[in-house]
């Protein structure tokens, strides 16, 4: 790997700690209260297509996913709905909100060794409030030298954070779970990106194509960063 890197950049939800498989157990209990509308497998087609419509509204995170837990149940049930199923939904996420944080295995140790040596940086997309709620019950913000949480994981969104950290796009390297998010965009720009995959991944998400990239890098865990950078 390029010995010029000075930055380190992590996503945050799935590469730092769990997040995916609590919006999978929620929609699975959202599924469920609808069941006497429709089969399972159409409300949580459903409930996916209201997101991906709603994410220019909405942007990415929980808060987006109650208001489309709220509209896809509207929707289902033509406005012909308790009201307490409206509450059950909103508790849902509050619940979601309220989650404790899991670290991914090897993350501290990561961290520590890579701190000093190279400016450390959260790089994540969703819901500001939520985002840095989690991240200082984590206990790991003390490790980065910088936050930034944006709105989408563009080329655009990487450019501004690059020249904000004034580096270039070749001392850049991103770290996460997300071939879309977190390697298609740096690798666009000039950048490195390693890949360290979870084992559940949001549909919206995924690519339908392999990569080859000099600067594209797979490792099968997060402790493997420490071997691409040394």
């Amino acid at each position: 790997m390029n010995n010029q890197i000075t930055v380190i950049a992590f996503d945050a939800d799935d590469t730092l700690w769990v997040n995916e498989p609590y919006f999978r157990e929620t929609e699975e209990k959202f599924a469920v209260m609808l069941e006497d509308f429709m089969p399972h497998h159409s409300i949580v087609a459903e409930l996916l297509k209201t997101e991906i419509t709603n994410l220019p509204l909405y942007g990415y995170g929980i808060k987006g996913f109650m208001l489309s837990m709220i509209e896809t149940v509207l929707r289902i049930t033509e406005g012909n709905v308790d009201p307490a199923v409206i509450g059950k939904a909103i508790a849902l996420g509050q619940e979601m909100l309220n989650k404790p944080i899991e670290l991914l295995d090897g993350v501290e140790e990561v961290l520590k060794a890579l701190h000093g040596k190279y400016r450390l940086v959260v790089a994540t997309k969703g819901d500001l409030l939520d985002q840095q709620r989690k991240l200082t019950k984590s206990g790991l913000d003390h490790y980065f030298h910088h936050i930034e949480i944006m709105s989408d994981k563009q080329e655009r969104d990487y450019q501004k954070l690059i020249k904000h950290l004034d580096c270039k796009p070749d001392e850049f390297l991103m770290i996460g779970n997300s071939l879309k998010s977190d390697v298609l965009p740096v690798l666009a720009i000039g950048g490195h990106a390693v890949h360290v995959p979870y084992h559940t991944t949001w549909v919206h998400e995924h690519i339908d194509h392999t990569i080859e990239h000099p600067n594209f890098h797979q490792g099968q865990c997060l402790s493997d960063i420490l071997k691409l950078v040394e």
